[in-house]
């Protein structure tokens, strides 16, 4: 379990943290949304000792990240949103040379980086440079390497960008692996479908202030599905016309009717005045929709 408590950061003048206060449980997966330049990457960078915090402290498992910084650390696993490693080494020398800060001889490191390395999908890459791995490769040796002290919580930033499918679909079994392990993981990430389908709680932060903690469950009950129309001719007396049902806008050449489900009387509004209904169908709820409903301060 670890905990941020009031953490605030400053970068010269610029307050890029505000209290930041919320914690993640054993067994449990929370995403942290917002948009960019929100504060998610600073709020981990501390979290994992690389970056001080302003004031606040981050508690791993009972350790506090400052004054207890090298057992804290030890009891966390971290991957950046951009890995950065010595690209002459082959891998499996550069997780060995990295399992060394963790005390393991070159034997147990050299057997427990080929065991995680195809654990993670490169066991067929393990002698190849670090050069020579695609960017999702990467994150695949950083998700490798996250894992070598065998920790209890981790801190996933931005873990998707610049994973194919196939790597998002392993990132989410990973993860849901660890958590049926017992560990405590938070991960940022702007795939806000992905948040949806793996995390039990979402924390949202906006302009370096939390502005909601919410179970997923909530999340989904406060997220109102919505209708898409395709009509003929598109206009804006076709906007004014159904503006009384919800919130209109206009996606991709349809009608986008926000915190709708029944469609009859707008189809048939829309027909009684002259236009041809050519396709209705519902928007699933989603995160996104929360999210910017908090942001406008529409949901409390």
């Amino acid at each position: 379990m670890f905990e941020f408590q009031g953490i605030t950061k400053f970068f010269g003048t610029h307050k890029a943290l505000d209290n930041v206060t919320f914690r993640v449980n054993r067994g449990e997966i929370v995403g942290y949304v917002g948009l960019n330049g929100a504060g998610k990457t600073t709020t981990i960078r501390i979290g994992v000792g690389v970056l001080p915090p302003t004031s606040g402290d981050v508690i791993i498992d009972g350790f506090s990240i400052i004054k207890d910084k090298r057992e804290a650390s030890r009891r966390i696993g971290w991957v950046p949103e951009k890995p950065i490693f010595e690209h002459d080494f082959k891998a499996i020398d550069y997780f060995v040379y990295l399992a060394g800060f963790y005390g393991l001889s070159m034997s147990e490191a050299r057997s427990l980086g080929r065991k995680l390395l195809d654990e993670v999908g490169l066991g067929d890459a393990t002698d190849k440079k670090l050069k020579e791995y695609s960017y999702g490769m990467n994150k695949r040796f950083a998700l490798a390497v996250s894992m070598i002290n065998n920790p209890e919580n981790y801190m996933f930033d931005e873990v998707l960008n610049g994973l194919d499918p196939s790597g998002i679909a392993f990132f989410r079994n990973l993860t849901l692996k660890l958590k049926h392990e017992g560990c405590s993981i938070l991960f940022s990430s702007h795939i806000l479908s992905e948040v949806e389908s793996i995390a039990d709680r979402v924390v949202f932060i906006h302009e370096g202030r939390v502005i909601a903690d919410m179970k997923i469950d909530e999340i989904r009950s406060r997220a109102k599905p919505s209708l898409k129309i395709t009509i003929h001719p598109l206009d804006n007396r076709a906007i004014e016309l159904v503006k009384e049902f919800g919130e209109v806008s206009i996606e991709k050449n349809q009608l986008i009717i926000r915190n709708v489900t029944e469609s009859s009387e707008i189809v048939e509004k829309l027909v009684l005045n002259g236009y041809k209904v050519l396709e209705v169908s519902k928007m699933e709820r989603d995160l996104e929709q929360v999210f910017f409903r908090l942001i406008k301060g529409e949901l409390q």
